[in-house]
């Protein structure tokens, strides 16, 4: 009799799980953009982010699609990054990440280039992996950042390492029958300026309206941000996706809620357990009604994120710059609520073929900053920043 009356309770529970509102999203903006890549074992998704971005502005503007790379702007960044590390006797942030507005900064500096020009596959593999040539360079500029009475000689074996592994950027190269360098291609295929961009972020240890470092590892360039409200910062993204703009976007995504292999980013009023670091095997420790509990497979309730809890995440380390996305749409699932799409970069690895349905609370709970076009911002927006 027990044993049925536990079959029975195990029945029920599989009926009432089965019976549940699964995620169903229904895309009602959508921001062309080019296809899903792979930045497969490399510490380079800012750069991944910032092309897609790069290439979705480009058919914005009426212009060609194209297929840009990634790994030109990573040579351009390490070779500098190098050198700054150096300046700053090692004791700055050096490795493979970065910040959102590198990639226009090189795209400024030293243009940009195909895919087909130039890939960073120099090293016999079929996709990126990184761990080798960090490890190589980290060694490099910790030794010679401990020396004095420095030659040149370091910056000419630090070139060599960065490109015996990334290849040689071409100065010039054909493309389509024409005969450009990376500057006039990306002057006259591109035709976007990185002053036309502005990073925006929302924290209250600085002054809102007012531009401020932003205090992360990654941002080695000490790249300024504008500081606006919490409600204001969602605002922007809301209101560059109804006019046609897409957004760049910096998040933390080691919280609990973020469900990679879902496709779904949230923050459950259900706490989490406290597993390990891997997202993957944080929730192959899950069994299905956890998975259900905490959000992982069908809407559930979620925290109401103020200005102070965002703020307490960034100082206290539980928010930090790990990740940078693109995102590319907004869409509602069966209850009407409101998500944002994202163009992830790693390849089509998830339930949602390499993109993730973001929630508004996650947004505002785990963003570190955005870019957008500042044509994408409302003019009330444009008054309050930049008319003072």
């Amino acid at each position: 009799m027990k044993k049925l009356i536990i079959i029975c309770a195990v029945f029920m529970f599989a009926v009432e799980v089965s019976s549940q509102c699964k995620y169903e999203f229904k895309d009602i903006i959508t921001i062309p953009s080019t296809f899903i890549k792979d930045q497969a074992s490399s510490g380079t998704c800012w750069s991944f982010a910032g092309i897609s971005f790069v290439e979705s502005e480009m058919m914005k503007s009426g212009r060609d699609s194209l297929n840009l790379s990634e790994m030109y702007v990573v040579n351009k960044c390490y070779l500098f990054k190098g050198e700054r590390a150096v300046r700053y006797h090692g004791q700055n942030s050096f490795g493979g990440g970065g910040a959102l507005e590198d990639v226009l900064w090189v795209m400024d500096n030293y243009g940009l280039v195909p895919e087909s020009v130039y890939t960073g596959l120099q090293y016999g593999k079929e996709e990126h992996n990184h761990g080798e040539l960090d490890a190589v360079l980290s060694s490099l500029i910790s030794t010679v950042s401990k020396r004095k009475g420095l030659t040149d000689g370091w910056k000419k074996a630090y070139k060599s390492v960065v490109e015996s592994y990334l290849g040689v950027t071409p100065e010039t190269f054909e493309y389509e029958g024409k005969k450009y360098t990376p500057l006039t291609f990306s002057e006259e295929r591109i035709g976007l300026k990185r002053s036309d961009y502005i990073a925006i972020t929302s924290f209250t240890h600085h002054p809102f309206y007012k531009e401020f470092i932003l205090e992360v590892p990654d941002n080695w360039m000490y790249d300024v941000v504008m500081n606006v409200k919490l409600d204001e910062l969602v605002s922007i993204v809301d209101n560059a996706l109804q006019n046609g703009y897409s957004v760049l976007w910096g998040a933390d995504v080691s919280e609990s809620g973020f469900y990679w292999k879902e496709g779904v980013a949230i923050v459950p009023e259900t706490e989490t357990k406290n597993m390990t670091e891997s997202e993957l095997a944080r929730w192959v420790e899950l069994d299905d009604k956890d998975k259900q509990r905490y959000g992982a497979t069908s809407p559930v309730k979620e925290k109401t994120i103020t200005q102070d809890m965002r703020q307490e995440a960034f100082d206290n380390y539980t928010t930090t710059d790990d990740h940078g996305m693109h995102i590319v749409g907004m869409a509602k699932d069966k209850e009407g609520k409101e998500y944002y799409k994202v163009k992830n970069s790693w390849n089509k690895s998830n339930q949602k073929d390499g993109y993730l349905y973001v929630s508004k609370a996650f947004f505002r709970y785990k963003t570190i900053d955005i870019v957008v076009n500042k044509a994408a911002l409302s003019k009330d927006m444009k008054k309050l920043l930049f008319e003072k």
